[in-house]
């Protein structure tokens, strides 16, 4: 093997080398994420994210074609992207891939040019690139790679061992650049993670033993039912449905509707239903509650004006049907023919959502398509583009509802040519709500992306979730097992008991102005649990609504919004 250059079978081997490296140091990566939560994933979603790559060039046998190679690596690791950590590895392949694959044998100068397109293509991916993470690694390496090029360096041993030895520099360099690393005592984990990719390409350069076969073994199929509750347009077949009918207007207002009028009105619904939803303005106001009977529900509408948009389906009778259809197959499981497509319509919603209760809320409110995932399991792009290909509209508007996961949307909606796809960049479950039930089918999808961005920033949201370790976080000492409340810029508030810690947050997000505070309670909180809390929520923000939802979400033992 020449020591100046590598063909593509080198190449490959390297590639699948760093791929094993990083699977194998996962655990310990997902371990630096800063934040004590139960969901520190960036290990996970940058294995998953290259491991879809892996199992393409796999997929390829024995070639030498450079361009081949190279098409499965961008390919693979651009649609198996998982979370923000995954989205940028896999824009730091597709940019270093695109460097090479014109090439026969790669060289320094080549390599030097790779890396610099691969850092180029990684920060254009990102709106507001942070320094002091897997981006700052990655521009290190790339500028250590053009120094030794520019000084004619040649032995790609040499070589190799300069840039990784520098970019380790740059890792441990990160907690200068960013404050709460430096907190809690860790480097970067998306810059750890690459840096595995690198060392591990590196071994493989050199030709030491590495299990290819136990890798080709490992992702040859995808392992049985790994998806199936990741993309999920119904829900499970035997929930229980307590209320059987969903039902849905706009009240055209004819009367002065205020702030006791909507709440006696919506005490009302709270008495024939549940997933109550009643958004007013000074003309109309949007109404959705599922009930047993509907009727009840418009008659009291028609006393505060004229309705239009009625909507009231049958939940009991579509679940029934969704005992006969394959999981978004489009076919009945007993004659396996194919169902009739849903006739284009304009517009159509998908949205990220994690527990029963909450996807339910969503579909009631009109999403065609749940993405099940959310915080605990980040979707990739590909089950992204799975939902887009299902939703049968012209536009699609995407509800991430979480910060991890918007880069995948945006990445899926760029590599989507025949729908119009909107991301909406919710952060929060209750941002998606509060985007969804703003949006008005009479104005054009340009004018509600700016209504609905617009008014997700009025929603300040929290989470409720416990310490898998000891850490201080911004002055806040934490140990293992306390209740941390999350808000939308970091821990806001610790107890050691779970209703003081959601109280201590609401306290911290609850302004002169909120009218409103949304609870949802996750699949650990029985109802009666949850109704106590929502009462001293109650006893203590006497001048703000309170309602309560089963979101049924794992982890988060409350999400909480006010507005």
């Amino acid at each position: 093997m020449s020591n100046q250059a590598i063909d593509a079978r080198t190449l490959s081997r390297m590639f699948l080398a760093g791929a094993k490296n990083l699977e194998a140091n996962k655990e310990w990566i997902n371990e630096l994420n800063v934040f004590p939560v139960p969901d520190g994933d960036t290990g996970t979603n940058m294995t998953m994210t290259i491991m879809s790559a892996v199992r393409e060039v796999v997929s390829l046998g024995d070639t030498d074609d450079m361009m081949t190679i190279c098409k499965a690596i961008s390919s693979g690791s651009l649609r198996g992207a998982r979370g923000n950590s995954g989205v940028i590895l896999s824009q730091l392949l597709r940019g270093f891939c695109k460097g090479v694959r014109e090439h026969v044998q790669v060289s320094v100068p080549v390599f030097a040019d790779a890396f610099d397109k691969a850092v180029e293509t990684a920060y254009k991916a990102v709106m507001k690139p942070k320094e002091g993470t897997i981006l700052t690694v990655a521009k290190g390496a790339a500028a250590k790679s053009r120094e030794l090029a520019d000084q004619g360096e040649e032995d790609l041993d040499v070589y190799f061992k300069a840039v990784i030895a520098y970019a380790d520099e740059v890792l441990a360099s990160t907690p200068d650049l960013l404050p709460v690393l430096k907190q809690a005592g860790v480097v970067d984990s998306g810059g750890q993670g690459l840096m595995q990719v690198l060392k591990g390409a590196y071994d493989g350069y050199l030709g030491k033993e590495i299990d290819y076969a136990a890798i080709a073994k490992e992702v040859s199929a995808p392992k049985e039912n790994a998806h199936k509750d990741l993309v999920n347009p119904e829900m499970r077949a035997n929930a229980e449905i307590k209320f059987g009918y969903c039902t849905e207007f706009i009240i055209m207002l004819n009367k002065h509707f205020g702030s006791k009028t909507e709440k006696d009105f919506k005490a009302y619904l709270e008495s024939i239903g549940d997933s109550i939803v009643c958004v007013a303005d000074d003309e109309v106001v949007k109404v959705h509650v599922h009930t047993n009977d509907p009727g009840l529900a418009i008659q009291r509408g028609l006393l505060y004006g004229q309705l239009s948009n009625l909507k009231i389906d049958n939940m009991r009778l579509e679940h029934q049907e969704t005992l006969f259809k394959l999981d978004g197959a489009g076919q009945t499981a007993e004659s396996g023919q194919t169902a009739p497509a849903e006739p284009r319509k304009d517009v159509g919603f998908i949205a990220v959502s994690v527990g029963d209760g909450i996807a339910e809320i969503f579909k009631g409110l009109g999403v065609d398509y749940i993405i099940s995932g959310g915080q605990t399991m980040n979707p990739s792009t590909e089950d992204v583009l799975d939902a887009i290909a299902k939703v049968n509209a012209d536009t699609i508007f995407i509800l991430p509802n979480n910060k991890n996961i918007i880069l995948a949307a945006n990445q899926a909606a760029g590599m989507t040519k025949d729908k119009n796809v909107i991301v909406i960049p919710t952060k929060t479950i209750p941002q998606g709500i509060t985007a969804v039930i703003n949006f008005m089918p009479d104005l054009d999808s340009d004018v509600n992306r700016e209504n609905m961005s617009e008014e997700i920033r009025h929603v300040k949201s929290a989470e409720i979730t416990y310490a898998v370790r000891n850490t201080v976080l911004d002055g806040i000492e934490i140990k293992e097992g306390d209740m941390m409340g999350i808000g939308d810029s970091g821990i806001v508030a610790v107890d050691t008991d779970r209703d003081e810690a959601a109280l201590a947050t609401l306290a911290k997000i609850v302004g002169e102005d909120t009218e409103l505070i949304s609870v949802y309670y996750g699949a650990d909180v029985t109802q009666e649990e949850a109704e106590t809390l929502r009462g001293r929520i109650a006893e203590k923000f006497s001048k703000c609504d309170v309602e309560l939802q089963n979101g049924g979400q794992p982890i988060y033992y409350y999400i909480l919004s006010a507005e």
